[in-house]
């Protein structure tokens, strides 16, 4: 295989500015279950992680648009109803965002748009939060049951927004500044009636949410000196026992009380302003972040006074840290940040000192890459251009020249950047093996372009011409579009979980101009039988969301799979027919009955039978996968053809908990390796990858998996290397020869643990009578053996594990198993990686381009230095 690395595609991330979890501290296991991270962009955009017992998918990117930036976010628990019976209907979560201008947006996640908007006559909103319920058992940290929403603005003033009746409107303005020259810049709730504001003037104000009225001024003084005027509170956040943290532009975070409203402790740590806090759910550790890029951890003392002092301190982000939460669920416990450096970062809470933080990539887990194999085009896309990249001479051809000044920077050429017309930015795009047709979608609009080229060497040679839709194919606009090999058919996915697929036929018009020949179906997906309970709480319809979908190399099997795990197939009628009667693909009997109930939809055109797709007859039979899917793809085998290894296409699958998984789709069946494979069969390296896989491409029975930081090859003709009886060996062994080594205890989400713990000692010297006197070895905490066995997994007894147990006592050895042959191989030296795309044809060789976007070649604005730092160049 040859790649080509490419550094050129200049992919620009962007910042974070706020961050968000939905449930910051969870009780049960089923609220767990709907815990998830919303992370917001200066470019508009708001991205949906589920953390997942340390798996931190990013399962959704809602687009933002030019102009619009997302600057605060706030989630709004619902409380839960008990039905009896062993029934709870988790209470609905609502997702908040402000972006410095005076309104309010409720955004759907089961439709990735906006909701509502609602605003009001008051200035820009800089600060925003949800008024929590009355609670019984105690203060926590969570917000639940809240019908209100209050804001602070550029003007110093204070209003709410209700949230009653599922809807969100402006209801009254509580506290007006005659003067406006105070900006309310963060806001907290100390209780249900009383509000904590930090403002701009050195101040930080109690309100009664009640009248409005002002209960206490809390001052900071002065600035220090040579600084500014006044003191800006930058953060403010509330202890469980009522106390409030802040952190301003001095550097300083202060203690105060929660009764008295006086300051109780002042602590310098940053060397610039502290720009984020974030606290234990306990109220035990505080966390800040600040303009210095540095992290540290405070602890409150046991002894007298019970005073607070920082225990720990690191810079783990290249910039500003500007946003910070807490989440803590069963063994996870950890805090998120991000900043301008575009990285989320998660730092170990409890355990802070004790394990490594883990920095989540800044590229995005679906790649915004695509290929023209047979034009040998490269597409890439972000905010709202695309890119066109030509990749001339194949890898072979450039050493075989004998040359050695050869320039490979020479090989390629950007011949076009399109910048689609619009405000909202690109979510999907997708471009024909002949390069000659390109479809990009947005959230409320699908375009489609002619390409015309021979033999591009220079951007003139490549004429764009837009074709027109249908208003019914573009009016909703699009999360995902697929062309399908043959460049014939496009999938669309639309509102999250509508599948339409569109029949394409290029052409020109009479005056010679490019036209689209249109036909519209909807594909109906089945339905499943979840309880209407669960529908109607937590986050509703939103697991029902496509995030994966894929065609089959003769574009006549089209596979899709949402994030509760459940797959859809559908196949072409005449396909199927001539499949199943045992005649081959190219001789396909056009012939069909016409009582076909999925594609008899209203938005439907006039089809022709022999291209109406129909549900796959074993549909149902495909299990539900054991968590969300990060993959989906078919393998090249087309069944029928004469190099085919089955009757059956082979549909490879891979989930958020690195299950590798394949189907026989037609058959509704596990293939005889995967039912062989479980997870814990998978070589020691594969399960010990943090990151998820991003995309998959093929050679022969080679199955390529790329993720951001490895590229991972399974020859799924070969059985894996069986575990060994030595569990207990060297890491380096055991990696050789692909078995499972033994963990010796669970990680909180983060890193894994550090090798010498940092806060506590390592070894304590224990004396006895008479000078006796023993080593203790201190400082780890004894836990319970992490399993990776698929029978304790949540799927246990469901459709996949009888399925893979009800083929099990079938073992077929591979024929072409051979000494010389790798079974499997992994390599890290390509990182970070942001995309994967073949550029071969398909009688060569296979050749990809391999898209790297280092760190370093990522422009980031000024940041701070102190005294003794310096720009390394």
């Amino acid at each position: 295989m040859d790649v080509h690395r490419c550094r050129f595609v200049p992919y620009q991330p962007s910042a974070i500015n706020a961050v968000a979890f939905s449930h910051p501290k969870t009780r049960t296991a089923k609220r767990s279950t709907v815990a998830r991270l919303a992370i917001g962009r200066a470019n508009g955009d708001i991205e949906i992680w589920n953390p997942g017992n340390g798996t931190w998918h990013q399962e959704q990117v809602i687009r933002g648009g030019k102009g619009r930036s997302i600057d605060g976010l706030v989630w709004v628990n619902e409380p839960d109803q008990d039905l009896g019976d062993g029934r709870v209907v988790i209470g609905k979560s609502r997702l908040f965002s402000i972006g410095y201008t005076s309104t309010v947006t409720e955004w759907d996640l089961e439709t990735g748009k906006p909701k509502r908007h609602a605003s009001g006559q008051h200035g820009d909103i800089w600060c925003l939060a949800a008024q929590p319920s009355s609670s019984t058992d105690g203060p926590s940290s969570e917000v639940q049951n809240s019908n209100k929403l209050v804001a602070g603005t550029i003007d110093g003033e204070l209003v709410m927004y209700s949230l009653e009746d599922d809807d969100l409107r402006f209801q009254r303005v509580l506290v007006k500044s005659p003067t406006k020259k105070a900006q309310m810049v963060s806001m907290t709730f100390q209780s249900r009636k009383v509000v904590i504001v930090g403002c701009s003037d050195s101040t930080i104000r109690a309100y009664d949410m009640a009248k409005g009225h002002l209960l206490r001024r809390m001052t900071l003084g002065s600035d220090l000196v040579g600084g500014a005027k006044d003191i800006i509170v930058w953060s403010v956040k509330c202890l469980p026992n009522g106390n409030i943290v802040s952190g301003d532009s001095t550097g300083q975070i202060c203690i105060w009380d929660g009764k008295t409203y006086t300051q109780a402790q002042r602590i310098q740590s940053h060397k610039q302003d502290v720009l984020s806090l974030a606290t234990s759910a306990d109220g035990t550790a505080i966390m800040s972040g600040g303009m210095d890029r540095r992290t540290f951890l405070y602890k409150q003392a046991s002894g007298a006074g019970q005073r607070w002092g920082k225990v720990w301190g690191r810079r783990y982000h290249d910039h500003d840290v500007k946003a910070m939460a807490s989440f803590e669920n069963g063994n996870v416990s950890v805090v998120v940040s991000g900043g301008p450096d575009a990285n989320l970062m998660v730092v170990p809470l409890k355990e802070m000192g004790r394990e490594n933080h883990r920095m989540m990539s800044n590229l995005p887990q679906q790649p915004p890459l695509a290929s023209a194999a047979n034009a040998r085009f490269m597409v890439s896309w972000w905010d709202r251009e695309i890119h066109i990249w030509s990749l001339r001479k194949p890898a072979t051809e450039l050493f075989e020249s004998g040359t050695d000044d050869v320039d490979i920077n020479q090989n390629r050429k950007l011949l076009k950047t399109i910048v689609v017309k619009g405000d909202c930015n690109i979510t999907s795009a997708a471009l024909n093996q002949d390069g000659t047709l390109l479809v990009v979608s947005t959230p409320i609009d699908v375009k489609a372009f002619r390409l015309e080229h021979q033999d591009p060497t220079k951007p003139s040679d490549v004429k764009i011409h837009s074709l027109e839709l249908p208003q019914k194919l573009t009016r909703l606009g699009a999360t995902q579009v697929k062309l399908s090999p043959d460049g014939k058919w496009v999938l669309l996915v639309q509102e999250g979980s509508r599948v339409l697929m569109a029949r394409i036929t290029l052409n020109a018009n009479k005056e010679g101009v490019p036209a689209a020949g249109i036909k519209v179906q909807r594909l109906a997906r089945l339905r499943r039988h979840v309880p209407r309970y669960i529908m109607n709480g937590g986050l509703g319809g939103y697991d029902r969301s496509v995030t994966q979908a894929a065609f089959s190399a003769d574009s006549k099997m089209v596979a899709v799979a949402d994030l509760a795990g459940y797959m859809d197939t559908w196949i072409l009628r005449g396909h199927e027919e001539s499949l199943r009667n045992g005649q081959t693909v190219d001789g396909a009997d056009d012939a069909a009955s016409s009582s076909d109930s999925d594609s008899s939809d209203d938005e439907a055109d006039a089809i022709d039978v022999g291209e109406q797709w129909i549900r796959n007859p074993n549909a149902k039979q495909l299990p539900k996968l054991p968590s969300a899917p990060v993959v989906l793809s078919f393998t090249d085998d087309v069944p029928g053809s004469g190099d085919a290894s089955s009757d059956d296409y082979t549909l490879a699958a891979i989930t958020s908990s690195w299950n590798v998984l394949a189907f026989h789709p037609r058959q509704g069946a596990l293939t005889p390796w995967s039912r062989r494979h479980p997870r814990k069969a998978l070589p020691a390296a594969v399960q010990d990858l943090l990151d998820l896989p991003k995309g998959i491409f093929w050679q022969g029975s080679r199955m390529w998996v790329y993720g951001v930081s490895f590229l991972l090859m399974l020859d799924m003709g070969q059985d894996l290397p069986m575990p060994t009886a030595d569990a207990d060996g060297s890491a380096e062994t055991q990696v050789a020869q692909g078995t499972k080594r033994k963990r010796a205890s669970r990680t909180t989400g983060a890193g894994g643990k550090m090798e010498r713990e940092n806060l506590v000692p390592h070894k304590v010297r224990k004396h006895g009578e008479e000078e006796n006197y023993e080593d203790i070895n201190v400082g780890e905490t004894p836990r319970a053996e992490e399993s990776d066995s698929d029978d304790e997994m949540a799927d246990a007894d469901g459709e996949l594990a009888q399925l893979r147990n009800n083929g099990s006592k079938t073992v077929v050895q591979s024929d072409d198993t051979t000494d010389e042959r790798k079974k499997w191989w992994i390599t890290y030296k390509y990182r970070p990686i942001l995309g994967v795309v073949p550029v071969n044809r398909a009688d060569q060789p296979l050749e990809v381009a391999l898209v790297e976007r280092p760190t370093w070649d990522v422009d980031m604005p000024d940041r701070y230095f102190a005294g003794h730092e310096w720009e390394k160049y």
